[in-house]
């Protein structure tokens, strides 16, 4: 276990969205805060099956690229009636525009095909910290739901609009920022980090 003594980290990512959730999860511990699109490196292919590994592959590449520390977060969508698909293709699904539209119809129609009744899911998320000399540290949270007939709401991003968390009934893509953040999948995962490395 290693705590941050660096006052400044980037974050192993070109998704707007997912840095700006990120830094706002940082923002109360005083670190400065860069993205990888910022310091123009170049994203890694994502080759590992998990999404810690994946994690620990983004967040390695960063801190060697900058030599800062860097965390990576490998996050996704997972349905229960299609054994865990998108998982960690979920940004895939989404295709070279990066249109969750076109994912959130493949999840439905995928769905449908399937013929199993099961709305189960659940968002996942993995975060590593990495370390210029190698050292890495990686957390996984979760947040468990359904999946809505139909995409609802233009909060969030990704899949947001797709899945209802269990004990409400909005959408990712209707709750309040605040909301979702408090108890997202991220945050899950952020907690641990927060308590092992930050606190």
């Amino acid at each position: 276990m290693r705590r941050v003594t660096e006052n400044k980290l980037v974050i192993a990512s070109h998704n707007a969205g997912k840095v700006r959730e990120i830094g706002a999860l940082l923002a109360p511990y005083g670190l400065e805060v860069v993205s990888a699109g910022d310091l123009d490196l170049p994203e890694p292919e994502e080759t590992e099956d998990s999404f810690i590994g994946n994690a620990e592959l983004k967040a390695r590449a960063a801190a060697k690229a900058s030599g800062l520390l860097a965390l990576a977060d490998d996050s996704g969508f997972a349905v229960n009636a299609l054994d865990g698909a998108p998982g960690i293709y979920s940004a895939r699904w989404a295709g070279p525009s990066k249109d969750f539209g076109i994912a959130m119809q493949r999840v439905l129609e995928e769905m449908s095909a399937s013929g199993r009744k099961d709305r189960g899911a659940a968002f996942i998320c993995a975060l590593t910290l990495a370390w210029p000399d190698g050292h890495v540290e990686s957390f996984e949270g979760r947040v468990s739901g359904q999946v809505a007939e139909a995409p609802r709401g233009t909060n969030g991003f990704g899949y947001d609009p797709l899945f209802i968390p269990d004990g409400y009934e909005q959408t990712f893509g209707e709750l309040e920022p605040a909301t979702k953040h408090a108890m997202s999948h991220r945050a899950r995962a952020f907690e641990q980090l927060i308590a092992t490395c930050l606190a």
